[in-house]
């Protein structure tokens, strides 16, 4: 291509190369052909160009980075180093250069350049380890051969390859930490994440750093790898070029996040297809998470390999630990390179010991590599060994259990032993509140559980801390929590499936019957009390004995709420919230109460309650008879659905106001900052529920709890407990809510138009289909009506709206946001309700509204 002259011509011809190379990669899936292909295509262009260009001074021109290694992907920058002499004046190469880089801007190319002196190059690359790594990878393309061979004899000699690998671990620390030290993101980047193409790159430059050529071959040769473990890296490498080249060529830019907006097309690219029970994309993210996971523990194991090569420790005394196992600096190390294949019981061993010694930070590289090869001898003899199986079950009962066990998991020992745990690692959860992968989350959920256990951690919240110090045998919640979704995308209810899982467990490792019961039941319900403590009506004295009831004792009780806890924190950092947590607390304390005998029922009747109130308000200084005029428009089931605190507060605001024509909105904090509570008083009006939402949203807050009573003379006295994402901002709160829900109120006129907004990417891509459901209540001439769908600003609104357009009236509202999914519970009543063909034009309406 030396002979093209014309810019046009070089543009056509790198178009028409691109789109070989394009059609060349749709046909054969080679990655290491197309990064080879593509970086031959852009030095034949540069090469070119740079020939044409009129250089007084002798310069050299080198690829470095990415295009110097010789993996140019799609859309990457094309880095270049012009190198001038020491001597050579700015004047006599100024121009020429600027011309020919504006030349190959015109291309199209996304070019990144330095102009520099070899003196120049060692000074940079002593400031930033960034421009050192580039420069380690500079590949000639043109011109003074014998200044870029100046240059690079002058690199070598200054390079130290041991603090260029320290300099490189520092660097990949601040980088994991950029993505929280996690490859399991729902939306990586192929390229930074923690078991992405960095880490493979980062293993490669320290060995050409330390003179080791020739890739994974090239370190298999030099004894740092074994054959096999070359075999592995170059897979996995070829993996994530592969879908790095198709994230590219999808997105036409150097995007490097593997976005919902790509993962099913992307699946689609590599030729994944979709299951009975999971989507192509979470065929694919699974393959990735497993990837990742790989590339992470073959480089930790070859790292410290190549430190040792570098850098060689003085030996230091081991420490024996027994006849299989010593300790030096503080990392495991097995006697014999055989003895997990020789003694395949030694592999819990290995791990029971770290757990133990509070010494032991981890494990030397051979020990590693050794327990890596040996994973397979975990077999379905090893898992029937009663041996085997007794240590297992001791390994929940050490200290460091969490720490240890997401090593286990990182080295596929916790799969191969429980195959079940084995076929979730890496799966995605895209139901739009789970955050992390199903395996991340159930380590999550026991290290939550870990934490309740752990003194340290007590201020965290001390009611659970206190509740699993007395906990008998704690550790079988860690159990519980193994197993509680490790039947997720097997299709049919988790929970049943799980629950035979672990009946099975607990018989073949001889539990108790008692134990085994008590995994049983927690594996099958842990869905039941976040449920019904968001979703039911605790005031309701039938939902919290019907629940105990189910809970049967104290011990299963406390074992419930501790792992619900512990679960709903697991899923992800925007699902729990203190307003949850009040619920979850309020449901465990009353039905304690059933279950210790304590109280009979957990209901007071109205007079006890009205009796309550009254004490309540004589210690405000309220004069008897002072609640007379208001309660005497009160009825009956106003005082069941009051606590007496409530119903206090309620007093105090109205008793001198019964018949006031304006809103009155009086607004206070929670206990312990978990929302704001509103009470609004005003003659009832029509759409009066929707108008309440609006100026909520509006505000940016959600309704979490309502309940609407109407007075005998007709006025709607209603109270709210709306939350917020920022719970500092609940102390500034009160006023503000105050003065906007009663200018909203007193302002005539139509409803307001929904809000705009859009649905998240995740929704997006990920969507849940809304769901409305009305049926007869057991108790009451009311209906219940269950909404699920999509969150998003005005959801609620827009529900009020239709409701009030069929002239329903809502009574109690439980709303449960989960991530971007709402559960929502209304009770409700209405003539429309009780005719067939109006109630399906109401859930027809309604799936619109929650539908746009």
């Amino acid at each position: 291509m030396t002979e093209i002259i014309g810019g046009a011509n070089i543009r056509h011809t790198l178009a028409e190369g691109e789109a070989q190379l394009r059609a060349q990669w749709i046909a054969k899936r080679a990655s290491r052909d197309y990064l080879t292909g593509r970086t031959a295509l852009v030095d034949s262009v540069v090469v070119s160009l740079w020939q044409q260009a009129n250089f007084a001074a002798p310069l050299a021109l080198a690829a470095v980075g990415g295009y110097g290694r010789g993996e140019l992907f799609p859309c990457s920058d094309v880095d270049l180093l012009i190198l001038v002499p020491e001597s050579s004046e700015t004047s006599s190469y100024e121009a020429a250069v600027s011309e020919f880089l504006n030349t190959l801007w015109d291309t199209g190319l996304q070019i990144g350049h330095s102009v520099r002196t070899v003196t120049d190059c060692l000074l940079e690359a002593e400031k930033d380890i960034t421009v050192q790594t580039a420069l380690l990878e500079a590949r000639l393309l043109a011109g003074n051969r014998e200044l870029f061979q100046q240059f690079s004899v002058a690199y070598r000699a200054t390079l130290d390859p041991s603090a260029f690998l320290k300099a490189k671990l520092i660097e990949q620390t601040n980088r994991y930490s950029r993505f929280q030290d996690t490859p399991y993101a729902l939306e990586p980047n192929c390229k930074e994440s923690p078991g992405g193409l960095r880490d493979l790159h980062l293993v490669i430059w320290a060995a050409r750093a330390a003179n080791i050529e020739g890739g994974w071959v090239g370190l298999a040769s030099a004894g740092l790898l074994r054959p096999t473990e070359s075999r592995q890296l170059a897979l996995s490498e070829r993996r994530l070029q592969d879908l790095r080249i198709s994230l590219h060529l999808l997105a036409n830019r150097a995007e490097e996040r593997l976005l919902f907006d790509y993962q099913e097309r992307l699946a689609k690219a590599l030729r994944l297809a979709a299951t009975d029970t999971r989507r192509a994309s979470e065929v694919l993210m699974q393959l990735y998470y497993r990837n990742a996971r790989r590339v992470m523990l073959l480089s930790a194991m070859i790292i410290p390999a190549l430190t040792e090569y570098l850098a060689p420790n003085e030996s230091l005394e081991p420490v024996p630990i027994n006849d299989d196992f010593q300790s030096i600096r503080g990392l495991i190390d097995i006697l014999d390179p055989a003895t997990f294949e020789r003694s395949p019981t030694s592999i819990l061993e290995c791990f029971k010991l770290q757990m133990q010694r509070t010494e032991i930070r981890g494990m030397t590289p051979r020990t590693q590599r050794a327990l890596w090869h040996a994973r397979r001898r975990i077999d379905e003899p090893f898992r029937s060994n009663p041996v085997n199986r007794q240590l297992f079950l001791s390994l929940f009962q050490q200290p460091h259990l969490i720490r240890v066990l997401r090593r286990m998991n990182q080295y596929d020992i916790l799969g191969r032993y429980l195959p079940a745990f084995g076929a979730i690692v890496g799966q995605m959860q895209h139901d739009l509140f789970h955050a992390y992968t199903v395996d991340q989350h159930i380590l999550q959920v026991m290290r939550n559980l870990r934490r309740f256990a752990m003194p340290e951690f007590a201020h965290e919240y001390p009611f659970c801390s206190r509740l699993m110090v007395g906990f008998e045998r704690h550790w079988l919640l860690y159990l519980a929590a193994l197993f509680h979704d490790i039947a997720k995308g097997r299709g049919g209810d988790h929970s049943q499936l799980g629950m035979a899982d672990v009946q099975k467990f607990g018989e073949q490792h001889e539990l108790s019957d008692a134990d085994t019961d008590l995994l049983s039941f927690l594996v099958e319900n842990h869905l039941k009390m976040s449920s019904v403590a968001q979703k039911q009506d605790l005031a309701d004295p039938e939902v919290v004995r019907e629940f105990a009831a189910l809970m049967g004792s104290q011990r299963r009780l406390t074992a419930l709420y501790l792992l619900t806890v512990a679960d709903i924190r697991g899923t992800s950092p925007k699902v729990w919230n203190s307003w949850k947590a009040k619920l979850l607390e309020d449901l465990f304390r009353m039905s304690s109460l059933l279950l210790k005998g304590e109280v009979a029922s957990v209901s007071i009747g109205v007079t006890e309650r009205q009796e309550e109130a009254r004490r309540l308000l004589r210690q405000r200084g309220l004069r008897d008879g002072t609640e007379s005029e208001l309660w005497e428009q009160l009825d009956t089931a106003y005082f069941l659905r009051h606590e007496p605190e409530e119903i206090a507060w309620h007093t105090r605001t109205l008793y001198y106001r019964v018949a006031e024509t304006g809103p009155v909105v009086t607004a206070r904090l929670m206990p312990h900052f978990t929302g704001v509570q509103v009470m609004v008083y005003v003659p009832d009006q029509p759409h009066l529920f929707a108008r309440l939402c609006y100026v909520f949203t509006r505000l940016g807050f959600a309704i979490a709890d309502a309940k609407i009573h109407t007075t005998r003379h007709n006025y709607a006295l209603d109270s709210f407990i709306v939350v917020s994402a920022d719970n500092e901002s609940y102390r500034e709160s009160a006023s503000l809510l105050e003065h906007a829900v009663a200018e909203q109120l007193s302002v005539d006129g139509q409803l307001p138009s929904p809000p705009t907004s859009r649905l998240s990417r995740q929704v997006k891509h990920f969507p849940i289909a809304p769901q409305v459901e009305i049926r007869p209540y057991e108790r009451g001439n009311l209906f219940v009506m269950d909404i699920i769908a999509a969150d998003r600003a005005g959801l609620l609104y827009a529900v009020a709206r239709v409701l009030a357009d069929h002239e329903i009236r809502l009574h109690t509202a439980k709303v449960a946001t989960l991530g971007e999914r709402i559960e929502d519970v209304f009770l409700i009543s209405g003539k429309k309700l009780e005719n067939a063909t109006s109630l399906v034009r109401l859930e027809q309406d309604l799936l619109a509204a929650i539908a746009t």
